[in-house]
């Protein structure tokens, strides 16, 4: 009867691992040199930006949508975790001409 169990003990590991929610990702953007980068990244719901303004004057990530407004102070950094899926447009808005795009998946 050991030889059955073994198995069936395998395939609902298996199953099991594959069931089981990812870890969530830890993704940074950039602010320097009135430029954001990347311009444009994919994330997961439940990922964590790391913003990170290198610049010498302040700095805003401004969702177009709502969904968020971070601001960073010169030479700081902020965290915000990713709620919901969608594809978001934001900005600075000290510096409308900086811009990206956040493709957010389930």
């Amino acid at each position: 009867m050991m030889p059955v169990r073994l198995p069936s003990i395998a395939i609902v590991l298996v199953l099991a691992a594959m069931v089981a929610p990812a870890h969530a990702a830890t993704i940074e953007i950039t602010m320097e040199n009135l430029v954001i980068s990347p311009a444009e990244i994919s994330a997961r719901v439940g990922d964590t930006i790391n913003w990170i303004n290198k610049d010498v004057f302040a700095h805003t990530a401004t969702a177009k949508n709502g969904d968020f407004d971070v601001t960073l102070p010169p030479k700081k950094s902020a965290t915000s975790v990713l709620k919901k899926a969608g594809t978001v447009d934001y900005y600075c808005r000290y510096h409308p001409n900086m811009k990206a795009t956040l493709k957010i998946e389930p």
